[in-house]
């Protein structure tokens, strides 16, 4: 074999070889699950202030997951709605005045944004240093109030209904979020963040253990559902209110889910714990609410993070503060607005929410 041929037996045997390789990297990568995509918690720079262009879709409404393509609306983009609050949580859509309300909680004030022209008013001052807000199915505002330490309705005549403040004689701490359920009951979340110190309410020394309460609206019957969570935040029913979903703050930060069982509730477990998509540190959701599809949209760093009815997050949108309730709204009920430390935020997603605030 001369010089000539024997290069170009190796040549073909390098081919062969490479190609053969080639074909068993691509086998075992068909073969590999599907590993979420490398993405940045950092939004976009822009300027929020101003009303400048923006190239769709919005770079950050963020697919972590095929499943959450379906949701983005591609031409549509994150809004600024309002700046100027301290700490806003407990946004809540009224269908009938079409209008937004939320809390600006160290501040000691509710706001409105009214649909009709964009304008924002004080809708409540002082509100109480309310936090969560929600409506019941006759249209009336329910408010968590870490001042008063108890859960009020706002009646159509102005009067103020206290519906609770006290579970077995003892105060409650400062009421969080709310959520009403068809059967005519009352949920809410009651930690100790509004009486740790004088910023979001008045310091004042615990009497009850941090819990979730039901009260029949019709008797007053307060009952306690659970106090096995460590920092009792946000909560939400599933579409069809056979599941509450609650969010822990506490520890270990992560959302729990039970089943309903009529007053009571069964199966407790971990749903999801969070982290921040790209970098793996700990985040944790404050305000959640679901869709008609079962997706749970939860205020958690970097912004909004979208988890699916199996527990896996499937996609998030990245904001410039942290975020910490969220409420779908608009006549559709396809708009998600997204209270923000010190603004207003809203985006329209290809899904409605499952409840009525």
């Amino acid at each position: 074999m001369n010089s000539t041929s024997g290069e170009n037996h190796l040549n073909r045997r390098a081919f062969l070889a490479a190609a053969l390789g080639g074909a068993a990297a691509v086998s075992a990568a068909a073969q590999a699950p599907a590993q979420q995509p490398q993405v940045s918690p950092v939004p976009t720079p822009r300027d929020w202030s101003r009303r400048d262009p923006l190239q769709y879709p919005d770079p950050d409404i963020v697919a972590l997951d095929n499943r959450f393509r379906r949701y983005i609306v591609g031409n549509t983009p994150i809004q600024r709605l309002y700046a100027g609050t301290l700490w806003a949580e407990g946004p809540a859509w009224n269908g009938v005045g079409r209008y937004l309300v939320w809390s600006d909680i160290p501040n000691n004030v509710q706001m409105r944004w009214i649909e009709e022209d964009g304008r924002v008013t004080t809708f409540r001052n002082p509100s109480g240093f309310s936090n969560g807000n929600t409506f019941d199915y006759e249209g009336r505002q329910l408010s968590c109030e870490h001042g008063g330490r108890r859960v009020v309705r706002y009646e159509p005549n102005g009067t103020i209904t206290v519906i609770a403040e006290k579970f077995q004689g003892k105060r409650l701490s400062s009421p969080n979020d709310i959520a009403v359920h068809p059967d005519g009951s009352i949920w809410f979340t009651d930690p100790i963040y509004g009486i740790r110190g004088n910023y979001e309410g008045y310091k004042a020394e615990q009497e009850l253990k941090e819990a979730v309460y039901r009260v029949d609206a019709k008797t007053g019957q307060i009952d306690k559902v659970t106090d096995e969570v460590g920092g009792p935040n946000g909560i939400c029913f599933s579409p069809d209110y056979k599941k509450v979903y609650v969010a822990d703050t506490g520890m270990p930060r992560d959302i729990k889910v039970w089943d309903i069982d009529e007053k009571s509730i069964r199966n407790g477990k971990r749903f999801v714990q969070l982290d921040i998509p790209g970098t793996g540190a700990p985040s944790a959701a404050d305000g959640i609410r679901c869709d008609t599809d079962g997706n749970i949209w939860a205020g958690a760093r970097p912004g909004v993070q979208v988890i699916a009815p199996n527990g896996e997050r499937i996609g998030m949108i990245r904001l410039p503060e942290t975020c910490a309730n969220v409420c779908f709204g608009g006549p559709r009920r396809n708009r998600l607005f997204m209270t923000a430390s010190q603004s207003l935020y809203a985006v329209y997603v290809d899904t409605t929410g499952a409840h009525i605030a």
